[in-house]
């Protein structure tokens, strides 16, 4: 029966398709007042009878426009918005497959403000630096949220993990009407708002809250995102709560509570989990197996958000979380907001370890065992003060707290042997380090405007202090053999103290010379730097007691770092290009003082020029490319300076170099994006280059024993060279079915001067990585999305004994999603990886697949959701790292097979109708 009524379904749907026609509208758009054409209007079309939309685009620097698409429907509605005139309107009979419109003269409207984006049907409209999309325009499932309201915009790709991207460029930033909804977490925003309470979606240059009050050009790089929420639906309340539990006694549990009242918000979350996961992302569709390790493919295994930690350590984390996100207008001339988090985790991870290690004239191979058991927990809070004097002074405050707690247990046992296999070398390391940390910091920047032509005043103070006690228990017994064996056992304690204080100010001063058209930037910035660092190690005396003060083993440093940086820069813009150049020069005090060992302490001046430039060029609304150059110099860090003898590992003794000089580094890049939206097609490439001098590199000599020395050395000549292209496109086959298909290539060429075993050689890789990907949507049936990706390195080598080494590695993902039957949604994400070139012993390929079953109940109020996780058992973290020094193959604990049943549930009291007022999205970004 199931069967018969879904080929019922399918063959009217067919049949609705074959109705449909192609049809093409184009017309030019010129202005009333001036008689000139209209740039970057959006022209529409609508169904008379819903108002449905069917189509868009808009117009190119002729004012010209040409509209494709396929339509049923004998007429349909044709509207054209730009800002500052009246909406056109008008009635078109499908009766004809190509209509031309020829001219179209837009009437002023003498109500609209320039500085006010109209009130408008139209699904977008670019004004200025914003794009916006209006919501209404672009249809998704009933119960969507944010995330899934992204994926339809033009130009917008969300990953996997929740990162977002416009026009190739990443988000950095979504706000909640003008202002940060839980920190800058974009996942806690776009997963767990609905799509139903928001009117409008803003996309600009991110800006710091000074550049956006100042007029300032924001970082080209980032966006940020504003969604506006309607005003009747910015008053009441709304969240959800989830809980699972699974197999091999796997949970979940999250709960989040907002409460929007106008200008105050309140948001309350709180979750804890046990497979890997940051616990409030409500993923139980589309992310219900983890936020970023649940596969062990992360390095750390730990999770940031907005700078805060929600787990520790690779291996399987369990976590819990607590948070409170503040925001209200206090009178006329403040905006408050503020937040809290507390995160505690404990993870456990066994690693092993293979590595080959490449001498000029032999080889020698190194195996390691070590397991870790880490407990940490995290508190901290945050406040943002906005507070604007007038409409010409504004002050920004923005203090910062946060204490932690972290304890760790380490062992590893480790063997290195020759090439015949004779063991040469062997250790045993048992650990247990325990660390408080205290952090405070503040911003505070001051901004004054004068006069309307862009002059402006900005002065900006920042300090930072942090601490940090530790107590780490050691217990070490290191076997050297050979012609001369030894063995070295160390039963220890060492007191650690730490103490950072930071303070950085800045003064800008903008002085137009032409009238919001070119600006010369005068600035000075002062920084110091001071960092005390105190080890103080003891060994066990005769009764069992930590008493005997190890003077090898210990420290008492004292680094400073002061910077005196005066600047100027010229900056051009207009409607179409701008351009920007700035220098400054810099003067670097750098100050070691080894307070244990004196005739240690160093004292060092440096002097250098800086620069950089940027320009861009905007084509059209629809594409533009920039390039820019920058110099930058950077000083060698504390302990690569600090000239004492560091024996804390037995196999490797290291001593610094005072005489490194700093690092200065050329970098230019440049790019070219463009994108239609009426074609659906999208391009975006990017380009960079660094070339680098006085490198810092490590310079190790080892010894028949391979036992280690290493210090520090200056080495020139590397350089980093990368780009991509991709193009994407989205193919609209009828009016329920899509078809996205994209191609892409990344590239990049290395080369690397280092030092092994004492002699100098160059190193240089190659990459390159296509790629491609297909997502087919049948509107409320079905999604398929597969993605594969193959990865090939050379890396050669400036030593006539070192092979040459090639690497492949593939990667195949699909994801799939079906919505039927009604109130049922069934997706699967399968991972297949396979790399050829790692280690006998660890796993070459793997099939990764997890699924989830999901039933709506309650009138889509709440969920009943089945997990698979791991369905084949092949889960995974085998990796291969190469270097000019050694390749190495290792493998971590990972998550394994579990089932899970969860129910969440979702309420909500706001609106449904109002319109927002963004007049704080125009101050805050």
């Amino acid at each position: 029966m199931g069967k018969t009524l879904f080929f019922l379904v399918f063959l009217c749907v067919t049949l609705s398709f074959s109705q449909s026609k192609t049809f093409e509208i184009s017309g030019t758009l010129i202005s009333e007042d001036e008689n000139l054409p209209l740039e970057s209007a959006t022209v529409y079309i609508e169904r008379v009878k819903d108002s449905a939309l069917v189509g868009y685009t808009i117009t190119d620097k002729n004012g010209s426009f040409t509209l494709e698409d396929k339509t049923a429907d004998t007429q349909l509605n044709l509207l054209i918005s730009y800002v500052g005139y009246k909406t056109y309107s008008k009635i078109i009979k499908m009766d004809k497959t190509e209509i031309n419109l020829k001219t179209i003269t837009m009437q002023v409207d003498d109500n609209a403000l320039d500085e006010v984006i109209i009130k408008s049907r139209a699904p977008m409209i670019i004004k200025k630096d914003t794009l916006e999309f209006n919501v209404k325009s672009f249809k998704t499932k009933k119960d969507a949220n944010v995330e899934d309201l992204l994926k339809q915009l033009p130009g917008v790709e969300v990953e996997e993990d929740g990162q977002i991207k416009v026009n190739g460029k990443p988000v950095s930033r979504i706000l909640v009407n003008g202002k940060p909804f839980f920190g800058n977490d974009p996942t806690i925003t776009t997963r767990n708002l609905s799509k139903e309470i928001i009117e409008k979606i803003q996309v600009v240059d991110t800006k710091t809250k000074s550049q956006a009050f100042s007029g300032e050009e924001g970082d080209d790089e980032n966006k940020t995102i504003n969604l506006t929420i309607k005003e009747e639906n910015n008053k009441g309340v709304f969240g959800r709560v989830s809980a699972g539990a699974g197999t091999d006694k796997r949970y979940e549990f999250a709960g989040m509570f907002n409460r929007f009242d106008n200008d105050q918000r309140l948001s309350v979350l709180a979750g804890g989990n046990n497979i890997n996961s940051p616990g409030f992302s409500f993923g139980e569709i589309r992310k219900m197996f983890g936020g970023g390790n649940s596969r062990g493919f992360s390095g750390n295994g730990s999770f940031q958000v907005d700078g805060r930690s929600f787990g520790g350590g690779q291996g399987i984390t369990t976590s819990k979380n607590v948070g409170a996100n503040f925001a209200d207008k206090l009178g006329e001339k403040v905006d408050l907001s503020t937040d809290y988090f507390y995160s505690g985790s404990s993870s456990d991870n066994v690693t092993s370890t293979q590595r080959e290690n490449i001498l000029p004239d032999s080889r020698y191979f190194t195996n390691s065992e070590s397991r870790s058991f880490s407990d940490s927990d995290s508190h901290s809070a945050n406040m943002e003060f906005d507070i604007e004097i007038d409409s010409t002074l504004l002050v920004n405050i923005a203090p910062t707290f946060r204490h932690t707690r972290n304890q760790t247990v380490f062992l590893r046992d480790e063997a290195s042997r020759d090439e015949l296999n004779t063991l040469t070398n062997e250790s045993n390391t048992e650990s247990t380090v325990e660390t408080f940390g205290k952090n405070f910091s503040n911003d505070i920047e001051v901004t004054k405007r004068f006069g309307s032509k862009g002059a402006y005043l900005s002065l900006a103070i920042g300090n930072e202090i942090r601490k940090r006690e530790s107590n780490d228990f050691l217990f070490s017994r290191t076997n050297i053999y050979g012609d001369s064996p030894d063995e070295i056992i160390r039963d220890q304690f060492t007191e650690g103290n730490n103490e950072v204080n930071n303070l950085n100010t800045d003064i800008n001063y903008n002085i137009p010379l032409i009238t919001k058209g070119l600006f010369l930037n005068f600035g000075y910035n002062y920084s110091r730097n001071v960092q005390e660092d105190k080890q103080s190690t003891l060994d066990k005396d005769t009764n069992g007691d930590y008493t005997v003060f190890n003077t090898d083993l210990s420290t008492d440093f004292e680094y400073i770092n002061e910077i005196l940086r005066p600047r100027v820069s010229i900056r051009y813009r207009n409607k179409k290009w701008s351009a920007r150049f700035n220098t400054s020069y810099l003067y670097r005090n750098l100050e070691n003082r080894d307070l244990l060992r004196p005739q240690f302490s160093i004292k060092r001046k440096f002097e250098a020029i800086e620069l950089g430039s940027n320009f861009r060029y905007r084509f059209s609304p629809k594409s533009s490319m920039y390039f820019g150059h920058r110099l930058n110099n950077d000083p060698p860090q504390l302990r690569q300076l600090q000239a004492f003898q560091d024996v804390s590992n037995p196999l490797n003794t290291i001593v610094g170099n005072p005489d490194l000089e700093p690092t200065n580094s050329h970098r230019i890049y440049m790019g070219y994006n463009t994108f239609d939206p009426q074609k659906g097609t999208g391009f975006f490439s990017r380009f960079s280059a660094s070339f680098i001098n006085n490198q810092v590199v490590s310079n190790t000599t080892i010894d028949e024993n391979f036992v280690r020395n290493t210090t520090y050395s200056n080495v020139n000549g590397n350089y980093r060279i990368n780009g991509n292209l991709n193009y994407d496109k989205k193919v609209k086959l009828d009016s329920l079915r899509t078809l996205k298909y994209g191609i892409g290539i990344d590239g990049n060429k290395n080369r690397t001067i280092n030092y092994n075993n004492g002699i100098l050689y160059a190193s240089n890789v190659i990459g390159v990585s296509p790629n491609i990907d297909f997502t087919f949507t049948w509107k409320d049936l079905m999604e398929f999305r597969p993605r594969y990706q193959i990865n090939f390195t050379k890396n050669t080598f400036g030593i006539d004994s070192f092979k040459d080494r090639e690497f492949l590695y593939h990667s195949l993902h699909l994801s799939t999603a079906t919505f039927f039957p009604k109130h049922f949604e069934w997706r699967n994400e399968i991972q297949y990886n396979y790399n050829p070139n790692i280690a006998d012993g660890f796993q070459k390929s793997s099939w990764f697949w997890n699924a989830t079953l999901a039933h709506s109940l309650m009138k889509d109020k709440a969920t009943l959701t089945l997990k698979a996780y791991d369905l084949l058992k092949q889960n995974t973290n085998a990796r291969r790292t190469a270097n000019e020094n050694f390749i190495q193959d290792s493998q971590s604990t990972v998550l394994e097979q579990y089932f899970m049943l969860s129910f969440s549930w979702k309420f909500n009291s706001l609106g449904e109708k109002g319109e927002a007022d963004d007049r704080r999205w125009r101050h805050g970004v």
